[in-house]
């Protein structure tokens, strides 16, 4: 993209073709009394929270990734210990001091507190002196409010029982916490007014300059998220409400929209015309684009000299790190794990000839294969092929999918000590990722995707896996069917897809699999584990079933509990 979130006011205001002299005056002191001067003024008020709603998205992707049972963060040699923080992660022993903690519970409820400021400030001004219809303004309120449910589904499904905030005036605000209920019934009304309060998507492309506002398919795809989880979040089913509004975007009834026609248009670099996109976050290579930071995409491959063998050693974003790998499938002798869950790529290996498979590559002119990064990693540097060096040590990686201390010993040799966890691992162990491409430093598209948080896909999943649960298993496979052809060559998919379509069987494991291969590290993991009553209970790699389902809900931070004596912390810690 080029423009970041903050522009999204500016391209707001051309869509409104509002004539308002939109000159800026200088002000000693700002305030709601003195700030709202002209349309613009109104219109940044809005989507600020919006830039703080991208950013916290890097907290929720450690605290729902690093938790699965698909992606870790181990030690390597002397790198990523940290403490023991994303060991606690995974095993699920986590403090009330992990920060991490602390920065999603903040980062949301900063969130709801900015978006409260400015809900309360327009619902004192008069839409018509800043040249807005009652209509035009209502929208606006309406991208806070459903923002606003936004940072609410996160704080239910991450800590469960937490205070209801609904303006700056304190004495409106519930003192400690209240029930799941309350805050699902909050968030429904919210989403269900705002459907109607919002604009539809034009035309059948993606939403080009609008990409970052809520639109009704987007503010209904937060309600197919509220309903599909709602079991596990209030104790009621309420997957009949999710197939409801789920069939209702598919159907084209909040707008057009499709999926991509191949498996990575969704998170390439001109993803604003992607019809497969609900709602994403803006990004540029020289504005916001968090979507590559250190928490999220950019630490997903080898540390240093992966520049080299991507190309972007000019990208100017700091130098990548091997922070997150794929959970290993195989035990350092080549033994396949035979665990129910993990073993990302033994998955994704079911289906041999996944696209998602091939060893990711930079092709230019901002284009790229493959997602998986695997074995040795050649590159050309002034005509000598050349290898990515570990950053320890100086010998040539070879990473493999499995995880212990290999050193530099050859690829199918045995380490002498065989011990496979998150403290007895190196810079060798475990395949890495790259799902947004990370583009040379000659390609337009370097650091340009936009940050998808809800995608068509994600739509056709979840409908799939309500008439699955309601036993229409032969529905829930068409539409599992319908998104996966794109991963295949046609000539494999009777072997490769859902019956009838195809010659597999779908069972609840297969789908739970399949959604971990679909949204493989996009921030879900945690909660799909949850509602499927794994998250507790399942095995992984070195994780073994917790002692009960407490860990489900995560603790409130020690800080967080000092700083109100009205909270009160979640049962079990």
């Amino acid at each position: 993209m080029k423009y970041n979130i903050l522009s999204i006011a500016m391209l707001f205001a051309i869509l409104l073709g509002s004539c308002t002299n939109l000159d800026e005056k200088i002000y000693d002191q700002v305030s709601s009394d003195n700030y709202y001067n002209t349309q613009m003024d109104v219109i940044r008020a809005v989507y600020r929270p919006f830039e703080h709603a991208y950013y916290s998205v890097c907290s929720r992707q450690v605290i729902e990734e690093l938790s699965g049972d698909l992606v870790a963060t181990w030690k390597k040699d002397d790198w990523w210990e940290d403490g023991g923080r994303w060991s606690r992660l995974h095993y699920h022993t986590w403090t009330i001091d992990d920060e991490v903690i602390k920065t999603e519970w903040e980062g949301c409820f900063t969130g709801i507190m900015q978006c409260n400021y400015v809900i309360d400030d327009l619902n004192t001004l008069n839409p018509g002196k800043f040249g807005f219809t009652t209509d035009e303004f209502s929208g606006l309120i309406a991208q806070c409010r459903t923002m606003r449910a936004w940072f609410y589904i996160r704080l239910l499904g991450t800590f469960r029982n937490i205070p209801l905030a609904v303006s700056r005036d304190v004495s409106k605000n519930s003192d400690g916490q209240v029930a799941p209920q309350v805050i699902f019934d909050f968030v429904e009304k919210e989403l269900t007014e705002c459907i109607d309060l919002l604009p539809m998507k034009e035309g059948s492309a993606g939403n080009g300059l609008a990409q970052g506002q809520w639109n009704k398919a987007s503010a209904a795809a937060l309600l197919v998220r509220l309903y599909l989880n709602a079991e596990k979040w209030i104790g009621k089913s309420e997957y009949s409400e999710c197939e409801k509004y789920a069939q209702n975007i598919l159907d084209g009834v909040y707008g057009s929209y499709a999926l991509g026609k191949t498996w990575d248009e969704v998170f390439d670099w001109q993803n604003e015309n992607c019809p497969e996109v609900l709602f994403a976050f803006p990004s540029a290579k020289g504005y916001s684009h968090y979507v590559y930071s250190g928490d999220m995409f950019w630490w997903t491959v080898p540390a240093r000299t992966i520049a080299n063998y991507l190309g972007d050693t000019k990208a100017g974003n700091g130098d990548h790190n091997c922070k997150y790998g794929l959970a290993p499938s195989l035990a350092p002798d080549g033994t396949p794990y035979t665990t129910e869950l993990g073993r990302p790529v033994a998955k994704f290996k079911k289906y041999p000839e996944d696209y998602r498979l091939k060893l990711y590559k930079n092709l230019g002119g901002s284009k790229r294969e493959g997602m998986m990064l695997f074995g040795y990693l050649e590159y050309e540097e002034d005509g000598v092929t050349k290898r990515v060096v570990s950053p320890t040590g100086g010998y040539d990686l070879y990473l493999r999918d499995m995880v212990a201390q290999f050193g530099n010993i050859a690829p199918g040799v045995v380490p002498a000590d065989p011990t496979s966890d998150m403290l007895h691992g190196d810079h060798n162990s475990g395949w890495r990722y790259c799902k947004y491409p990370l583009y040379g430093d000659d390609d337009e598209g370097q650091m340009e995707s936009d940050y998808v948080e809800i995608r068509l896909a994600e739509i056709y999943y979840s409908l799939a896996e309500c008439k699955f649960r309601d036993g229409n298993v032969s529905a829930a496979a068409k539409l599992l069917n319908d998104v996966r052809k794109r991963n295949y060559p046609k000539s494999t998919w009777p072997d490769y897809l859902y019956e009838p379509d195809g010659s597999v069987k779908l069972t609840e494991n297969e789908l739970l699999d399949e959604w971990g291969r679909e949204f493989l590290s996009e921030g879900r993991r945690r909660t799909d584990l949850i509602r499927f009553d794994k998250f507790c209970t399942g095995n992984w790699w070195d994780k073994i079933p917790d002692s009960d389902s407490h860990t489900e809900i995560l603790p409130l931070h020690r800080d967080i509990l000092n700083s109100n004596n009205s909270l009160k912390q979640n049962p079990g810690y």
